[in-house]
């Protein structure tokens, strides 16, 4: 094993995820295995995507042998990180955080191994700060701080001018003490985050020493922005999040289909474990034929299964070739035409007619209107040209559970559900 613990960085690094480390960082990976956490704010329901890049690092600190330890935030979220924001944050009550927390400890067990001589951990420091005393925080912890250090941490700096209070202020000294607690009770050396935790993470090396006269480490990821400069994780119906009820495996699936050319390979580096062999054929093939997007549909079939599993994967793969490679719909499932469901204009129906159904599903504002379209050879069933003299849609031309696929031109779909 001593041979693959010093490849954590290189692979890293490889991949596009490593930032900065601690100095004798890689000494301590050389020495043996270890044990390193990444901290998870469940100021929201859902993870998304941008909580990938600390998500992969955790998966591949395991990989290399070392002990992953997911932390979920239940008492530092009753305050709030101020890393990267540039007002207070709105404070959310207990049972909101308590939810929260439930939620993203279940999302986060899809990345990692539990199971095995190293298997993943996952705490929650509401065990330890919501008994935690005032005084003897002050006492044991706040001493080893001295606020001028705390002023020159970015976190703070940034916010000096618009205002913090000392709620957010102070969250730099939870994070330190998180670090104490997981030495302490998990044996945990290391800890990774995006590159904006820096200051937050050092505190927590530097109390670890302090206190307890240890070594400790820190690693940190980027965070991530496009070819275009634009923040990762962002689509144009906002935030993408791992909850399938937030975002839907199709639509998570085309997020990441819809990855720009230039980005794909470095996507697959940062969100797949996929070896170096796989990507550099897959890049290969992006750049000989760049329409096909075999990079950008390997990125979505892995990550979507990885997030939602094999059936919503092949799902959202089925329903992607279907809106968008000319698939043939009379291959859906039922599932998968239910889920279709809920991504196009639906409507339950009685009448067989064509022109009912486009009205009923908004293709067409009136029958007037949807005669005009049928006439114009605008309309297709089930992928198939509709002739305006076969206006009928008989049970033979139905698709499982009674669906029939309606499509308006080169793109526009609806479903309906027959009842008869």
């Amino acid at each position: 094993m001593s041979a693959a613990i010093p490849s954590l960085l290189d692979e890293l690094r490889w991949r596009e995820l490593l930032h900065q480390h601690t100095e004798g960082a890689a000494e301590a990976l050389a020495r043996g295995a270890v044990r390193g956490y990444v901290g998870f704010d469940p100021s929201a329901a859902s993870l998304h995507v941008g909580n990938l890049v600390p998500v992969m690092g955790l998966a591949h600190l395991q990989r290399a042998g070392h002990t992953p330890v997911i932390l979920v935030g239940g008492g530092t979220g009753m305050i709030g990180d101020p890393s990267g924001k540039t007002a207070e944050r709105q404070l959310l009550d207990a049972d909101q955080v308590r939810a929260n927390a439930a939620a993203l400890r279940t999302q986060l067990q899809h990345f990692l191994d539990f199971s095995g001589s190293n298997a993943a951990l996952v705490r929650d420091n509401a065990d330890w700060l919501l008994t935690l005393g005032a005084v003897e925080f002050m006492r044991d912890v706040g001493k080893h701080f001295s606020v001028n250090v705390m002023l020159a941490k970015e976190s703070v700096k940034s916010r000096l001018e618009s205002g913090i209070s000392y709620t957010e202020f102070s969250y730099m000294l939870l994070q330190a003490y998180d670090f104490l607690e997981l030495h302490r009770r998990e044996g945990v050396t290391f800890q990774m985050g995006g590159s904006d935790q820096w200051g937050n993470i050092t505190a927590g090396t530097e109390l670890v020493r302090r206190a307890d006269g240890a070594e400790a480490h820190g690693i940190t990821l980027p965070l991530v922005t496009t070819a275009t400069g634009v923040k990762f994780g962002k689509s144009e119906a906002g935030a993408v999040w791992l909850d399938p009820a937030m975002t839907s495996p199709y639509r998570f699936y085309q997020f990441w289909v819809n990855t720009d050319d230039r980005d794909s390979a470095r996507y697959l580096r940062m969100f797949t474990t996929r070896s170096r062999e796989e990507i550099g054929v897959l890049e290969a093939a992006g750049e000989k034929e760049a329409s096909r997007r075999e990079a950008q549909h390997a990125l979505a079939e892995d990550v979507t299964r990885r997030v939602h599993g094999d059936d919503a994967a092949r799902v959202a793969r089925e329903l992607s070739a279907l809106l968008f490679g000319g698939g043939d719909p009379a291959t859906l499932s039922s599932v998968a035409l239910e889920a279709l469901a809920r991504e196009v204009p639906f409507a339950e129906v009685e009448s067989a007619d064509v022109l009912d159904l486009l009205v009923a599903t908004n293709l067409a504002a009136s029958k007037g209107a949807a005669r005009r379209l049928l006439e114009q050879g605008g309309v297709y069933v089930n992928g198939v040209r509709a002739e305006s003299a076969v206006r009928e849609v008989s049970s033979d031309r139905r698709l499982a559970g009674g669906h029939v696929l309606l499509r308006k031109g080169a793109r526009e779909y609806a479903l309906v559900r027959m009842r008869t």
